[in-house]
Order: structure tokens, then C-alpha cells, then sequence
């Protein structure tokens, strides 16, 4: 019987590898709280990553909220329709009010032009989001933000290892919010991290995922409990011994892609990373009208297959009934978004696909 084919699948390593470090949780008795691996891995990451200061969480949305409240973020934050939900739902849970714009039509990340429009006496900060991995015009959203003395913190849970031609793009914004969910490039079961400029930035950080503790008998901020434990921190130790070999598969799938939907009529391609280094997090597609099938028939045919794509992202934020009464969500204000979101599947992109399923999933978008 075929093996379903899914989106992605966490790299897990061999068990066998994982077993030293369970050995040394259950020696040192500590499993949470900033321990050993804990702390190994946040420096491990700095380095990888060519940053100064990255503080872990237990998951992406506990940290993006976090961000916020570490730069006391309030009233309107302007933002993308085209992302998970989480980022919305981020500033929600502060009582900050999301302002959504359109996209950008070649890199579905958030439209720089469209931003100065929705800037009202109420806006605080820009929340962009590196879509699939492909970085923002973060020249463009940075001086914005400096001309209306804006804070910008990127949604930023697609691009571990992304790099413009200066570095890492983690290192923009006031600061930027990681997932290493078991779905992305780099997980740790469930986890994520915000990237700080400063080691004063990380402290304030450090003391809010931890009920904002000081020491044993001071509090000094209503905190949350977002702390990694070290059987996370650990396995992403194990994670970064492969993530090379990960990346490496990861690109040749991508090109494999490129080279044969190049030829098929009808479906689009996002442009690639071009002089940057990408993760090749996702691998979307656009079915165009004149594909021979819609995108949700496409969607079922694979699924009649075995293949499971995912319409991601669909539907938008902005549709969803906690957001669609505000202004700035008429689809009518987001024409580009919603014709992504239209037509977008992305489709299976893991390190353990093998090259006959990828051709399988090829060979049923080729035969419409």
C-alpha cells in the first residue's frame, strides 16, 4: 500500500542519538528552568544563526506575545492578512488592535507601499512576516518606521537560517520571533525564540517567559510561563548536528520543482531566493485560470492520491470571524492577498521525500 504523502515531516534523527541526552536530563535531575541544554542551545543558536542574543520559548505564539509585551506594544499594530493565525491572534491576546494591508504580488510578504496609508495617531509598531522564508523588503519597513517612530518585530517563524546579503534577517527589526514547531526546518518538538538586539532586551525577555521573576521573592511584570524544558532544548542540540544534510535535501527538492513545473502551463512558481540563502521552508504554488483544474480540485485530486497538500494560507486571517468585521479586512482592501490565498497549495518538501514520490506528486500536477 502507498504511504500518504504529507506537506512536510519533522526530521527526527535516529532514536539512538537521542538517547545520551535523555541519560543526562535524568542524571542531572533538571528538567526545566534554564538548564544545561537550555542554555547550550541558545548559545548554539547564536552561532548558527550570526546573532548576538536569542532567548527560547516553548512555543512561537507564547513568544510572539511576549515580543509584544517586552516593547509594550499598544493600541494599532498594521500587519499581514497572509500568514498563520498566530500572528494576529498575538496581538489579540495583548488588546492591540491588528490593522491588516495587502501583500506584495511576487513574494506574498507585506507591501511596504500599502503601509503609510494605514498609519493612524493610534499605530505603535509594524508586524511584518517573512513568508516561506522569503525575506521582507526590510529597507523599505524600517524606514517607515523610523519616519513615523514605529516598532517593527517580524513574524519571522519560516526563516531560521534565511540571509540577505548582509546576514542573517533575523537581525532587523526591534526584534524577531522564531517556531521550531515540528513542522519547520529546524524543530524541537514545540518550541520557538525571540532574536534581542541587546543583553538588557534579553533580560527583560528572560523575566517575562518567567512570570516576570527577578529572583526568588521579586516580581516586576505580569509574565507567563514560557519557558523551553530541556527535553526540547535538548533535541534541538540533536537537530542542529543534521541541519546542514536537512537544508541540502531541502534545496534539491526545490529545484527538482522548479525545473518541471518551469514546463506546465498554468502553474506558478514564487520567484527563488535569488542571492540570498534560503531554508526552502515550503514549496507554494499559484494555480492559474488557465491550469485545467481549480486549486481546491487540484487540492482533492492529489488528496485522492495519497498526497496531502495544504492551502496555506486558506482562508486569509482577515476572514476569520474575530477579524472580519474590522475596516482594514475587506477583501476589497486586500485584492493581492486574496488571490493568493485563492490559489496557493503548497506542496510535500521534507528531507526524507524520496525522489519517486516527488515525481509522483509532479506527474498528477502535470496530467491536470
Amino acid at each position: 500500500m502507498t504511504q500518504p504523502i504529507y506537506v512536510t515531516q519533522p526530521f527526527l534523527p535516529p532514536l539512538e542519538d537521542f538517547i545520551p541526552y535523555l541519560q543526562q536530563i535524568w542524571g542531572s535531575k533538571i528538567l526545566t528552568n534554564g538548564g544545561p541544554f537550555h542554555q547550550q542551545l541558545e548559545s548554539a543558536l547564536c552561532d548558527y544563526l550570526g546573532v548576538r542574543h536569542l532567548a527560547l520559548f516553548a512555543n512561537g505564539t507564547i513568544a510572539l506575545v511576549t515580543a509584544l509585551q517586552a516593547l509594550r506594544i499598544t493600541g494599532e499594530v498594521i500587519t499581514t492578512p497572509y500568514s498563520f493565525v498566530a500572528t494576529a491572534h498575538s496581538l489579540l491576546w495583548n488588546g492591540i488592535k491588528p490593522v491588516f494591508v495587502d501583500i506584495e504580488p511576487n513574494t506574498l510578504n507585506l507591501d511596504p507601499k500599502r503601509i503609510e496609508a494605514a498609519i493612524t495617531p493610534h499605530t505603535t509598531a509594524i508586524m511584518p512576516v517573512h513568508v516561506y522564508g522569503h525575506s521582507c523588503d526590510v529597507d523599505a519597513i524600517q524606514k517607515i518606521a523610523d519616519n513615523y517612530n514605529l516598532r517593527v518585530i517580524y513574524d519571522a517563524a519560516h526563516a531560521f537560517g534565511v540571509q540577505d546579503q548582509r546576514g542573517s534577517v533575523l537581525r532587523h527589526g526591534d526584534l524577531a520571533v522564531l517556531s521550531f514547531h515540528a513542522t519547520k526546518v529546524f524543530n524541537t518538538f514545540e518550541g520557538g525564540a525571540i532574536v534581542c538586539p541587546d543583553a538588557r532586551t534579553k533580560l527583560r525577555i528572560d523575566q517575562l517567559k518567567n512570570f516576570g521573576f527577578v529572583d526568588e521573592l521579586t516580581v516586576v511584570a505580569p509574565g507567563i510561563n514560557g519557558k523551553m524544558s530541556e527535553i526540547n532544548a535538548a533535541f534541538g542540540m540533536l537537530q542542529l548536528e543534521h541541519i546542514g544534510a536537512a537544508l541540502a535535501r531541502r534545496k534539491e527538492i526545490d529545484v527538482e520543482y522548479r525545473l518541471q513545473f518551469g514546463r506546465i502551463k498554468g502553474v506558478r512558481c514564487l520567484n527563488d531566493a535569488g542571492e540570498s540563502v534560503s531554508n526552502y521552508a515550503y514549496f507554494p504554488i499559484l494555480v492559474q485560470p488557465d491550469y485545467p483544474l481549480s486549486r481546491d480540485a487540484l487540492y482533492e485530486k492529489l488528496k485522492e492520491a495519497g498526497i496531502h497538500g495544504r492551502r496555506y494560507f486558506y482562508p486569509l486571517i482577515s476572514d476569520f470571524p474575530m477579524y472580519r468585521g474590522m475596516p482594514s479586512a475587506q477583501r476589497s482592501n486586500l485584492p493581492v492577498a486574496a488571490d493568493a490565498s485563492d490559489k496557493v497549495l503548497c506542496l510535500p518538501i521534507y528531507p526524507a521525500l524520496q525522489a519517486p514520490d516527488q515525481q509522483r506528486v509532479i506527474d498528477i500536477i502535470r496530467g491536470g
